[in-house]
């Protein structure tokens, strides 16, 4: 996946993002992905094959990270679904996106890679290391 047109660095969490096997990425620069900063601080936006049979599993695992991992020392980081209007647009397999929001300067994106990577089942990549519903 090539990663040239996103700042360097978001380019560990990207690679990170990559390698979880429901993720989708595709051929562009961009890989699929959006990021971005601002003065409240940064974005990574992204695509899930939501017919994969990981797909709420990695949902479930990146979400208990960066939004419920610790109640007492909570991650400056939001995790959450995102669409454009459903009526105008169409459903879930072409418009659904998932972003990563984080509201802290000081927190950086591979950092974050960091967190996801030492909590998510390992190596991230091989879906038989990934719980499944029963």
């Amino acid at each position: 996946m090539e990663l040239t047109k996103h700042d360097r660095g978001f380019h560990k969490l990207l690679t990170f993002l990559a390698r979880i096997p429901a993720v989708q990425t595709n051929d562009t620069p961009w890989g699929g992905f959006g990021s971005g900063t601002s003065e409240a601080g940064w974005w990574v936006k992204f695509s899930l094959d939501i017919d994969h049979h990981l797909a709420w599993n990695a949902v479930q695992e990146i979400g208990y990270v960066l939004n419920e991992l610790s109640l007492s020392e909570r991650l400056p980081t939001v995790f959450k679904p995102v669409s454009p209007p459903p009526y105008l647009n169409g459903g879930p397999r072409d418009y659904l996106r998932w972003v990563i929001e984080c509201h802290n300067q000081e927190m950086r994106p591979g950092t974050i890679a960091d967190w996801l990577e030492g909590r998510l089942p390992t190596p991230v990549e091989d879906p038989s290391v990934w719980p499944e519903d029963q």
